[in-house]
């Protein structure tokens, strides 16, 4: 089936929950019926009706958006959406349970697909089962388009092209600094990540995930230098500052590696990328990256218990659907830094990088991550060799997303260290 012969551009699946009203809204105002046509997706059609009456009620140029009806459960309803659509941009979660139909619908229609999934478990089984039928579809199903993964791969991606450019080699190492954020988080975050859990303590596979660094890398090249995540407070020698473990680490962390392996390795197949959360320097460094670390290890240890586990999700996790407003969701903030380390014939270099924005990383900054993406391949507006495959934003995408983003709003800069001579704004 040509393009032509659809009748949207993007389909927003999962449209009435929390991700996916701030992904349409974010479209609607960003983008008019003429530019970009919208479907909103789902299984519940009287609040896609409503949600489309109150969308249309305040966006200017909008006189019409679809709805199109379906069941995460019912493969059928799904290869009809996706025989229809140009892309579809999923907001529908846990993917563990609710995601590989839809996938497979993609793939049979050769449709391009966005998500913005943190399960890495799942990630690794889209990538054995569907890589390479995806491959033949010419199909783009490309994971992790949010907050995971969108600013450590394309930032990551930054440094590793200035590198090459200004340096004629690839930095050796990336460090990934989650530096500051404030935002909220709804209940269908905290239920992919009991569901993520709940696949460790349940399947040999997704544990086998989690504990090779290298899960998500292709067949046959699941194995380097990386010895994978930190998992106590450190002093950086990058920085001299102290650092924690990032809990986003598990994800973004084979994300670029996986980036690295689908473009041929070009920054080396002993290229090292690490993350973490910087805490600041001295004692007080020290105490906020041991109280960080003991926090984040308590919550695991609570989450790997399957009735306390089963407890958080019914007494204390928000429900599935319950989340930041649009206007809170405008109101957060969040800055990664990454700092890269190479070594050319003159000498060794630095390199220094810089992505964030004034939105709430998981939400507001999400859902414009998840809509440019979505546009990006709508208009084939990428810079990749792959025309097919199951990808990362890096390696399905590349700089193009980079230069959109920083069209609404993102800051993305890269640079020389020593120098501070950064490009972009």
């Amino acid at each position: 089936m040509s393009d032509t012969d659809r009748s949207h551009d993007v389909v927003v699946w999962g449209a009435t929950g929390v991700a996916g009203r701030l992904v349409a809204a974010y479209l609607t105002d960003r983008y008019r019926p003429t530019d970009l046509s919208v479907a909103l997706g789902g299984r519940n059609e009287s609040r896609l009706d409503t949600l489309a009456a109150d969308l249309l009620d305040r966006r200017e140029g909008w006189d019409d958006l679809p709805v199109v009806l379906g069941d995460a459960t019912d493969p059928a309803s799904l290869r009809d959406i996706a025989r229809d659509t140009r892309v579809v941009c999923t907001t529908v979660g846990p993917y563990t349970r609710y995601g590989t139909p839809l996938v497979e619908a993609c793939i049979d229609a050769g449709t391009d697909y966005c998500d913005l999934t943190g399960e890495v478990n799942w990630v690794r089984e889209m990538v054995d089962r569907y890589h390479d039928a995806a491959v033949a579809a010419d199909a783009r199903i490309v994971h992790s388009c949010g907050f995971d993964s969108v600013p450590a791969d394309l930032g990551t991606l930054l440094v590793q092209s200035f590198a090459l450019e200004r340096h004629g080699v690839p930095c050796d190492a990336v460090r990934i600094y989650l530096e500051s954020g404030s935002g909220g988080i709804s209940g269908g975050t905290l239920a992919s990540t009991a569901e993520l859990f709940e696949a460790a303590a349940t399947d040999p596979l997704a544990r086998q995930a989690l504990r090779n660094p290298y899960s998500l890398a292709p067949p046959g090249e699941r194995s380097g230098v990386d010895e994978g995540m930190h998992q106590r407070p450190r002093r950086d020698l990058l920085r001299g500052e102290w650092t924690a473990p990032s809990p986003m680490a598990a994800t973004d962390e084979r994300i670029v590696r996986r980036s690295n392996a689908l473009l041929g390795y070009p920054w080396g197949r002993e290229f090292r990328c690490s993350e973490v959360i910087s805490t600041g320097s001295g004692l007080k460094g020290a105490a906020g990256a041991t109280l960080l670390t003991g926090g984040l290890g308590l919550f695991a240890a609570a989450m790997s218990v399957g009735p306390v586990r089963n407890a958080l999700r019914r007494y204390v996790f928000p429900a599935p659907g319950e989340g930041p407003t649009e206007e809170e969701a405008e109101s957060g903030n969040f800055r990664v830094r990454l700092l890269g380390r190479g070594t050319a014939p003159d000498g060794r270099f630095t390199v220094d990088a810089t992505v964030g924005a004034d939105l709430d990383p998981g939400y507001g900054a999400t859902a414009r991550m998840l809509g440019e993406t979505a546009v990006c391949l709508v208009r084939e507006d990428v810079d990749s060799p792959l025309d097919g495959g199951v990808l990362t934003p890096a390696s399905g995408i590349g700089l193009p997303l980079v230069e959109r983003l920083r069209d609404v709003g993102f800051t993305a800069t890269v640079g020389d260290a020593a120098t501070g001579n950064a490009d972009g704004a």
